[in-house]
């Protein structure tokens, strides 16, 4: 099948996948759950445990949720995933095209559209911080 791969940090990429439970786990990183945000004939799929697993926060779903870890876009029938067509794999990579950085401030997520590379910085520096110590 042709799908819209979709990795935290990266472009999304269009990849051929075989049809199969086990190979749509390996791309998620587990058990998969489908989402179904659109009208279109067109799903997520995701790890169902991704946030509990502690996987990167990867998309926003407008205002729908966050999707954690790998995922990917496939196309639907009326009994099965099929191929994306190219329309939907053009609308879909435009909608994830840039990689999501995420950020706490107090009760809100702060969501920033950046490119690989400074996503790659900004876990880095995140990843390097010292713990921080309550002072006495």
């Amino acid at each position: 099948m042709k799908v819209l791969i979709v990795e935290p940090g990266q472009y999304p990429r269009e990849a051929e996948i075989e049809k199969s439970l086990a190979a749509e786990q390996t791309i998620v990183g587990g058990l998969i759950e489908c989402v179904y945000p659109w009208e279109d004939s067109a799903c997520i799929v995701c790890n169902d445990e991704g946030k509990l697993q502690g996987l990167p926060l990867n998309r926003m779903l407008s205002n729908y949720d966050v999707i954690a870890g790998t995922f990917f876009v496939v196309g639907l029938t009326y009994e099965d995933f099929t191929d994306l067509t190219p329309e939907q794999f053009k609308r879909y990579e435009e909608l994830f095209h840039y990689p999501q950085v995420f950020r706490g401030l107090g009760d809100t997520i702060l969501v920033e559209n950046c490119t690989p590379e400074k996503y790659k910085q900004i876990v880095n520096a995140h990843k390097r911080k010292p713990p921080q110590t309550p002072e006495r």
